[in-house]
């Protein structure tokens, strides 16, 4: 690459904070390594885990000159290949998950492993795909163990996680898909019954006849963690993949899991993407040839320049962004 293509734009944080500490900044454009596939990002999705990382939960800032540059799920074209990388080339339209983040700048770098051509799926959504759904994926059937029959309740229903598993919830056989909100402005598509997430208990009762549901979903934590346990069917599972409710530490009885004869099971795609990549390249192939085909349904996404990014987090932050959102970067 010569030297006036070495260096990109990107948007990242030096400090910790709020949406103010977002900048503008250039840094060198990323070479690819052993294993590795450079992308020019064309679009990045935006995952309320950036919005964690910009805040400091995951750390203080440690990249390049001091900074961070969030951005989990990027799409655009492959514009380098590092020594061992095959079944890609350059100019290959691709998708693909970031797990040391880096999808606000026109380039970013990472495995082979996450990397997949989208086919015929149009970019801008494609961009959304790499961390939603196989996080989806991974929660309904490696950890979830879904069966066709079962009833799912699927907290934050509308968000990027939410509205994938619905969908793939029902073309995997669900009987039920019920869903809970924290606004009523909130009405994703794709459940048979939404209730708003202050008082879910009574309105899954009253659709489950009191049977209750077989797997749960939840990014929440706290009090919508231990209420969803209480109304678990019988061998039903709860799965969690996220704090954003901040209630930090958690616990629970062993002995009720026990005599209630419940699971409760986790889902990291973080350390996932360490310990079994491949799982990952499977569950984003699987995600974009059924979205391209159409078994999937999708709603466009919301594309917004990479320079309202900061207007983007607090919107995430404020609890009233809905479905997907994706910067255009280039």
């Amino acid at each position: 690459m010569s030297n006036a293509l070495s260096r990109m734009h990107a948007y990242a944080f030096k400090a910790n904070g709020g949406p103010e500490v977002f900048e503008r900044i250039d840094l060198p454009i990323p070479e690819p390594g052993p294993g590795q596939v450079l992308i020019e990002v064309a679009f990045a999705g935006v995952n309320f885990a950036e919005v964690q990382h910009r805040r400091g939960e995951f750390g203080a800032p440690d990249g390049p000159g001091g900074y961070d540059v969030p951005g989990l799920e990027a799409s655009g074209r492959i514009a380098a290949i590092g020594a061992g990388v095959t079944g890609l080339a350059v100019g290959d339209e691709v998708a693909a998950y970031l797990p040391s983040f880096g999808g606000y700048a026109q380039f970013a770098v990472t495995a082979a492993d996450f990397v997949r051509p989208v086919g015929a799926l149009p970019l801008q959504v494609a961009a959304g795909v790499p961390c939603v759904y196989p996080t989806a994926y991974g929660l309904l059937t490696n950890v979830g163990r879904l069966r066709a029959g079962e009833t799912v309740l699927i907290h934050s229903a509308s968000g990027g996680v939410g509205r994938a598993a619905a969908v793939i919830a029902r073309a995997l056989g669900a009987k039920q898909v019920l869903g809970t909100v924290g606004s009523p402005a909130k009405k994703p598509r794709g459940y048979d019954a939404v209730f708003i997430r202050e008082d879910f208990a009574r309105g899954v009762q009253a659709v489950t006849a009191g049977r209750g549901v077989d797997l749960v979903l939840d990014p929440i934590g706290g009090p919508v963690r231990k209420t969803s346990l209480s109304l678990l069917a019988p061998f039903g599972r709860v799965v969690m993949y996220g704090d954003q409710g901040l209630h930090g530490d958690w616990s629970e009885d062993l002995w009720a899991l026990w005599k209630n004869t419940q699971t409760l099971a986790g889902f990291n795609i973080g350390d996932v993407a360490r310990r079994s990549p491949e799982t990952i390249g499977r569950h984003l192939d699987t995600a974009l040839a059924a979205l391209a085909s159409g078994e999937l349904f999708y709603e466009p996404p919301t594309v917004v320049p990479i320079a309202e990014i900061a207007d983007v987090h607090r919107s995430f932050e404020a609890g009233i962004h809905s479905g997907k959102t994706v910067l255009r970067i280039s």
